[in-house]
């Protein structure tokens, strides 16, 4: 019962939410994952509430060893699918209500300072080859706009918007990003994606030197040579931009709402572990 009660949580995400397939696949292995505990305690035949079994997962959770970020997620997406089995009446009472969200400590979140940022930069920047001239574009869009990578390198050539200065993500997220951003895209559109393409039907933004989209491990791959020669491997993760976006815009007055709209997180709970780096006051 439970997975057609998952199936239609997940259609609801996709249809009427609009999620990206990366959010809802999250929401998918987490429930899944879920579901089959809250499966295999029933099988014991011993009864339990909701309630009950969803404090056994989580601690079932803590035993296995998770991060506390990650245990976070899954716990927001226990409480976000059963939010949608209460609104759509599928049962009465919200078993979640009083679970506890794990708190992510400050020390779990790495980020880059300014300066740091601009030593990474500059290694690519110190070469001249297209591949050098794609990677500065693909770190400072990452910096300018809190992309995660995976949605980086999943862009196509559409999906940047010179004139209105933004990247859409998907149909119901764009991101903007300010004029120099622009200037290095428009410039980056017009030379070096073209000295590595080299098939004109190739729709991809970010290409690797064979002419095809760039992967994620590609690009992974590629910031960690950066981070060696720069004296910063233990600091650059592949969080670590999209943190450091983060970090940015709370602390230049960006509302906490806002902020979850721009880095795309299906709900507030994932956006509240930047709350440590308070807005600036006015």
């Amino acid at each position: 019962m439970m997975k057609l009660d998952i199936a239609a949580f997940l259609q609801y995400l996709t249809q009427d939410k609009g999620y990206s397939q990366n959010t809802v696949a999250a929401y998918r292995n987490d429930l899944t994952q879920m579901a089959a505990f809250i499966a295999a305690e029933k099988a014991k035949g011993i009864f339990q509430s909701y309630d009950e079994l969803l404090k056994g997962y989580l601690l079932k959770l803590r035993e296995k060893r998770y991060s506390v970020a990650t245990t976070a997620r899954k716990v927001a997406s226990a409480k976000t699918f059963f939010k949608f089995m209460v609104d759509s009446g599928r049962i009465r009472g919200n078993p979640t209500q009083n679970l506890p969200s794990p708190q992510v400590s400050r020390h779990s979140l790495n980020f880059l300072s300014s300066s740091e940022y601009q030593k990474l930069l500059a290694e690519p920047a110190k070469l001249s080859t297209p591949e050098a001239n794609r990677d500065v574009v693909m770190l400072e869009l990452l910096y300018a706009t809190g992309l995660r990578i995976s949605e980086l390198v999943s862009l196509n050539v559409k999906d940047i918007d010179l004139e209105q200065t933004c990247v859409h993500i998907n149909s119901r997220r764009k991101v903007p990003f300010d004029h120099h951003l622009s200037l290095i895209l428009g410039n980056f559109l017009r030379n070096a994606r073209l000295d590595l393409l080299y098939d004109e039907r190739e729709e991809a933004l970010f290409l690797n030197r064979r002419g095809k989209r760039l992967t994620r491990q590609g690009f992974w791959q590629i910031i960690k040579d950066y981070a060696s020669r720069a004296g910063l491997s233990s600091k650059v993760t592949p969080q670590a931009l999209r943190h450091s976006f983060a970090r940015r815009k709370l602390q230049s007055g960006t509302e906490l709402r806002q902020l979850q709209q721009l880095l795309g997180h299906a709900y507030i709970s994932s956006t509240r572990i930047y709350e440590q780096f308070p807005s600036r006051q006015g």
